[in-house]
């Protein structure tokens, strides 16, 4: 399987894991098993942001211990609008983002405000990239991902349109595994103002 068959299937397959998650809820085994389902797909998939030469050995990426402090539930403000998010420098060129609003949750007395985008191309969707203090360290240096519907990577909404954010599911872009991949990176504005001690660790440490 290659080319755009095993990209569909990526996706597919990316999806599904999620929605696995949604139908469990909250809690440690289930983000255990998701993390399981994904490290299978990155060893053995040809559309593995892994380097090929890389996955025979792969064992899995390292997260942070799983924290249930760091699930929050954001409200959306819709009314809150940013000009397009640029991309960065390391991001895709042809990846254009409108803000169509902000996300606010708060954990431990901090609010957390970060921009909601929303792809314009690439099959369209909400992506909520972020950054923090342990980028660069503990974490890639252009931050991380909690959202992003073009690639099936969602945790869901409450009924009352809530967002779930639970940042144990924060992922890397593909550029952080492997620099062939063209990525759009965090832009201006979205950090978390502590560290985010929860979710997947840099590739490699």
């Amino acid at each position: 399987m290659g080319g755009s068959l095993a990209l569909g299937d990526w996706r597919r397959r990316v999806a599904d894991n999620y929605a696995r998650v949604r139908t469990a809820g909250a809690g440690e085994a289930a983000w255990a098993e998701w993390r399981a389902t994904r490290d299978v797909l990155f060893r053995r998939h040809p559309q593995s942001p892994v380097p090929p030469a890389q996955r025979t050995g792969f064992t899995g990426m390292a997260f942070f211990p799983y924290d249930p402090s760091w699930r929050l539930i954001a409200t959306v403000h819709e009314g809150v609008r940013q000009p397009p998010a640029p991309p960065d420098a390391r991001g895709a060129p042809d990846a254009v983002f409108i803000s169509i609003g902000e996300v606010r949750a708060e954990r431990g007395g901090h609010e957390i405000v970060l921009p909601l985008l929303w792809l314009t191309g690439y099959g369209g969707g909400l992506f909520l990239p972020f950054r923090d203090a342990t980028n660069g360290a503990a974490t890639y240096g252009g931050g991380r991902y909690l959202l992003d519907q073009a690639k099936g990577a969602d945790l869901g909404a409450l009924p009352d349109g809530r967002l779930v954010l639970d940042f144990n599911f924060a992922y890397h872009p593909s550029c952080a595994h492997d620099e062939r991949w063209e990525c759009p990176l965090a832009p201006p504005g979205a950090t978390v103002p502590v560290e985010v001690r929860a979710g997947e660790m840099a590739p490699g440490g």
